[in-house]
């Protein structure tokens, strides 16, 4: 029980469609691990399953709607896990939209855009949550960013790469300059993750859903893609006391893609 009597708020603790979503799994790993969960999407019935499985095993969550491109709707989820629990301990940070295309693709509305939901989350949130980290002289921050903000991954995606190598680098800005107040934040870099969100996404790439798996598996050496599990059990190693001396940090949970040049083809 890492967790126990521990608060720990979820931003996008939904999933995009049936199964497991890297945001639905870390919820219900904090849970299972002893804490009381916000879930918090914007969608709303998302955000109620997964606090509705998290109740329905004995764990403890409230479900909230929020949009993380408005600074008071991120301001008023907070304002209600206050309320619910009295203090927060746990900041994670999953929401994360991919776009297509290069800069000649892309208009700048749309640009803004990706960058305004993958990089103004961590903005948003961070600055409604810190004042009570501070307070309480603790506090700990888990952004989730990806492979792609460090290597090319054999997707025109330059607004996502460009908007995770910079979460990457918030991160890092946030464990250096909060440290000094008992304040962590590291992030997770997915590698290729089987969730219902590439078959959104990503599937559309491929003549079928088969190969595009398939494509996906080759490109890491350990022969698979990882799993949303995968990603919330780095999550909350990270934020858990076993982690006490770790900040900053960047990890790739990836199956060791990282180490090599193989881009998805």
């Amino acid at each position: 029980m890492r967790f126990a009597d521990r608060i720990a708020l979820v931003f996008g603790a939904g999933s995009s469609g049936p199964g497991w979503g890297n945001g639905k799994a870390a919820a219900v790993t904090y849970a299972r691990q002893g804490a009381r969960v916000v879930a918090i999407d914007l969608d709303a019935g998302a955000a109620e399953e997964t606090a509705g499985i998290i109740r329905s095993e004995g764990g403890e969550a409230i479900a909230v709607a929020a949009d993380v491109a408005s600074l008071a709707s991120v301001e008023a989820a907070v304002a209600a896990a206050i309320s619910a629990y009295g203090r927060l301990d746990i900041l994670h940070n999953n929401v994360g939209v991919v776009l297509h295309g290069g800069p000649l693709d892309l208009d700048e509305e749309a640009f803004r855009r990706n960058l305004d939901i993958n990089l103004g989350s961590v903005f948003r949130t961070a600055k409604a949550v810190l004042p009570h980290f501070i307070a309480a002289g603790r506090g700990v921050i888990v952004n989730i960013s990806s492979i792609a903000a460090v290597r090319w991954i054999g997707y025109p995606y330059f607004a996502y790469y460009t908007a995770k190598a910079a979460v990457n680098q918030a991160t890092v800005a946030l464990a250096m300059q909060y440290a000094p107040h008992g304040i962590r934040a590291n992030c997770v870099m997915p590698g290729l993750i089987d969730t219902p969100l590439i078959y959104r996404q990503i599937a559309s790439q491929y003549a079928s859903a088969e190969e595009m798996v398939a494509a996906r598996a080759k490109a890491v050496p350990l022969g698979r893609m990882g799993d949303a599990w995968d990603v919330a059990n780095a999550a909350a190693f990270l934020a858990s006391d076993e982690a006490r001396f770790i900040t900053g940090v960047c990890l790739p949970v990836d199956g060791g893609q990282t180490c090599t040049m193989n881009p998805v083809t």
